[in-house]
């Protein structure tokens, strides 16, 4: 029978650097940051910035998931393939919501997008604790599952955290599209639209160079988990 890993503790779930502790202690927070985004009394502000702050983790955290998590999973799980077409779905439904409302903040639908957005997020959630990350813990040994986990927070460190629809959800489609926007992507973190032109100038310039340190280190990350 399949247990879902949040409700495993933290030995049986390979220790504190398994990817299983990695997915659940990420997971839990962005339940709360949804949580505290719909919760009343913020300050527009705020909201702004947390919903930024959402982004950001949500596509970094799927992309890693894209990544190096999914390709194990579809070799070691006879149904791999059909639990990781499912949860591609819902991460491409949720890319083209979240593009829709970066296109158009202003648009009076976008507080029904955000919360349909939320549902999708949570949905994806419990499939991946309930149903697809009990598979890795079946087939891994705890050693391996701290293997993953280091390549898996290698990639999220420097993946994707704006969504891009077009984007492939499976290697080697993925990185060698994504991967270079995650360049453009951090540093538009940093450098706003209300920046001064010259300084957006700068750092997409710098993105160039960038684009091609990412992909080397993601694929070196890939390769530690198929060793």
């Amino acid at each position: 029978m399949t247990v879902s890993i949040s409700e495993q503790d933290t030995a049986r779930l390979g220790g504190a650097g398994s990817i299983l502790m990695r997915q659940r202690r990420e997971h839990a927070r962005l339940d709360s940051m949804m949580h505290r985004y719909l919760a009343r009394g913020m300050a527009p502000d705020g909201q702004d910035e947390l919903w930024q702050e959402i982004v950001q983790l949500v596509f970094s955290h799927a992309f890693a998931e894209e990544t190096v998590l999914w390709p194990v999973l579809r070799r070691i799980s006879a149904d791999g393939q059909d639990l990781t077409a499912r949860v591609e779905q819902e991460h491409q439904e949720i890319n083209e919501l979240i593009a829709r409302i970066e296109k158009s903040p202003e648009d009076p639908h976008c507080g029904a997008w955000i919360r349909q957005a939320f549902a999708l997020i949570t949905q994806d959630i419990r499939d991946e604790e309930d149903e697809l990350l009990p598979r890795m813990r079946e087939a891994l040994s705890d050693r391996r599952l701290r293997q993953i986990g280091a390549a898996w927070e290698a990639v999220r460190a420097s993946a994707p955290t704006h969504p891009h629809p077009a984007v492939s959800r499976r290697p080697p489609g993925n990185a060698l599209s994504g991967l270079p926007l995650s360049a453009f992507d951090r540093l538009r973190d940093l450098a706003p639209a209300t920046a001064p032109a010259v300084r957006r100038a700068a750092l997409v310039a710098a993105g160039t160079g960038a684009a091609a340190a990412v992909i080397l280190l993601v694929r070196r990350a890939v390769r530690r988990t198929c060793i």
